[in-house]
């Protein structure tokens, strides 16, 4: 079928009442993901040694008992879904959804998101809210992406995230979602996890992909076709320093990252009153998500390390196809910036910042 995109409203001459709401949109995202979490700790530890004491111990104690729920269904709210604010959130970059398949509800799919950028924007918009009216856009499907498991012990974030459809990216949790008896379920993984963030600058189309098959073992199991999608301008969406691996600033990443399981990136965005300063403002850059089609997958409940191997390298194919269609429609990087032809090649070292040049760019993978 012909490519169908999401329609963004167009909107020529924004009102200042109108730019600061999309400010706002974009604002309450990034608050909600880096300040909520830490601030809810401080403020349990803090009513702890108050009379509002009994709070903290009864809330700890729900989080205790409700310790099943993000793996076993969560709480899935349709009105989180559909809060204004995500169109708004949206229109700021703008973030466009681009369908190039039908994909019938009979079945279950396996979504593989790319890249992770530094914050997800793409994928969180597009499955997580309907700011680009996936229901509408994909009927009868059921969109659930996957997350670091770690973060659903963090007291109010965990219950905030679960609204929207987040869940462990646990193989307990995904296939209690492949394994229910409605179909139409849709598991989003970002691929590249919070490894590939190491590797996020502006222009760079680096993935964390050769070494990672989980995803291809679950679809085997549950016979879920597997889907490709590209997020267009996610790495744009903040300007940041990348290290080599080997040097002592790259073995500090990873090692924080073992230590806490959150990744440790020098990032910055724009300033909240100024466009020139700097801030945690992500950059109005666009940002286009293209949806890939389907690759049949059998089922099997234990898959051979060579069917993992052989989809894994179906899927690697059908990505590079996916990018190499609509990089140039899609794409956001200006024109002379471009990048040598690698996917599936692996690399020693981060790559270095696009070169100029008129070619488009081209994807390469890292692991």
């Amino acid at each position: 079928m012909a490519d169908s995109t999401s329609s963004v409203p167009p909107c020529p001459v924004k009102t200042l009442k109108k730019q600061w709401l999309e400010v706002l949109g974009a604002m309450h995202y990034v608050l909600a993901f880096v300040v909520l979490g830490p601030f809810s700790i401080v403020l349990l530890l803090f009513l702890l040694f108050t009379r509002l004491w009994s709070l903290s111990v009864f809330y700890m104690l729900w989080i205790y008992l409700d310790r099943d729920t993000p793996s076993q269904g969560g709480r899935r709210c349709e009105w989180t879904r559909h809060w204004r604010i995500w169109k708004y959130q949206r229109d700021y970059f703008p973030i466009k959804l681009v369908k190039t398949a039908e994909l019938p509800p009979s079945q279950n799919y396996v979504l593989g998101a790319h890249p992770h950028g530094i914050m997800s924007t793409a994928p969180f918009c597009n499955f997580l809210t309907e700011c680009n009216d996936f229901s509408q856009r994909f009927p009868g499907l059921q969109p659930w992406v996957a997350t670091l498991a770690g973060i659903f012990y963090v007291p109010v974030f965990r219950d905030y995230i679960m609204l929207s459809g987040l869940r462990p990216a646990s193989r307990h949790s995904l296939d209690f979602v492949l394994s229910q008896p409605q179909r139409g379920q849709v598991v989003v993984i970002v691929i590249g996890g919070v490894q590939e963030s190491l590797y996020t600058a502006p222009g760079r189309h680096c993935l964390e992909l050769l070494n990672r098959k989980g995803f291809v073992r679950l679809a085997l199991r549950h016979g879920a076709p597997l889907v490709p999608v590209y997020s267009f301008g996610e790495n744009d969406s903040f300007k940041s320093k990348t290290f080599a691996k080997g040097s002592w600033q790259y073995l500090c990443q990873v090692t924080y990252k073992k230590v806490t399981g959150l990744p440790l990136c020098f990032c910055w965005g724009r300033g909240l009153f100024s466009p020139n300063s700097w801030g945690l403002l992500p950059l109005p850059m666009p940002i286009t998500t293209v949806v890939g089609g389907p690759i049949p997958v059998p089922q099997c409940s234990s898959p051979s390390q060579e069917q993992v191997d052989h989809y894994h390298r179906l899927y690697m194919d059908a990505l590079e196809r996916l990018f190499e269609e609509h990089k140039e429609s899609c794409g956001s990087l200006p024109p002379p910036a471009s990048l040598p032809l690698g996917l599936a090649r692996p690399l020693h070292s981060a790559p270095e910042p696009p070169a100029l040049g008129p070619q488009a760019p081209a994807l390469t993978s890292l692991q």
